[in-house]
């Protein structure tokens, strides 16, 4: 005599009703592969769980206070910006707080849609104005124009990674580059939202003294 084989709902039906059931069934441990039932197993995948939302909560928190952290230096870089008398005086707190605050350690500027006598006006080539012209958001990676290069002085042969952020404004057409020896600094598949906000602050600041 035949007898048909119980469905999935069947059995799962039959397991609630006779929970005690659950005890008596045996099932491989996920590492050790010894037997244990099914309510280890159970306990084991929530624990499992608890640890991977654990670990989860923390990079949550470690990512909120470093935004916190640059938020801040944002914002003291931006009341330097402000409270600047001249234009030398705002490139020089923009300087200072990049490096001191951000502890980044090479940068350059250049603005080629005004004269002046200063360094970040002298004349740079077509390329680099192309370059600049072409970028819908700040570029970071290992690769940067010679020329771009050349802005670093001896320093520029030993940089190994670039952040190279448009500055645009109404009157102020330019770039402003960041570099540093670590290849890891400046990533291209880092995040840009605050190299957009420095180049914004940036064009700002030096469009109030043209």
């Amino acid at each position: 005599m035949s007898m048909d084989t119980p469905s999935q709902d069947q059995i799962a039906e039959y397991l609630r009703d006779n929970p005690e059931m659950l005890a008596q069934i045996n099932v491989p441990h996920p590492y050790s592969g010894q037997a244990i039932s099914i309510g280890e197993r159970q306990v084991m995948l929530l624990r499992d769980r608890a640890r991977n939302l654990e670990n989860k909560l923390k990079e949550f928190i470690q990512f909120a206070e470093e935004n916190d952290s640059i938020g801040d230096k944002m914002h003291r870089l931006s009341l330097g910006l402000m409270r600047a008398k001249s234009l030398p005086a705002a490139l020089e707190s923009l300087y200072l707080n990049l490096t001191e605050q951000f502890a980044i350690p090479h940068v350059a500027l250049r603005v080629w849609s005004a004269g002046n006598e200063m360094t970040e006006f002298e004349p740079v080539g077509d390329d680099i104005r192309s370059l600049a012209a072409g970028l819908a958001q700040p570029q970071c990676g290992g690769e940067a124009p010679e020329e771009v290069r050349a802005w670093f002085g001896e320093h520029g042969v030993h940089l190994r990674s670039f952040a190279l952020t448009p500055l645009r404004d109404d009157k102020v057409e330019g770039l402003l580059v960041m570099a540093s020896e670590d290849p890891a600094r400046f990533y291209p598949e880092m995040g840009t939202l605050y190299l957009n906000w420095l180049g914004e602050l940036s064009s700002a600041a030096v469009a109030r003294f043209l």
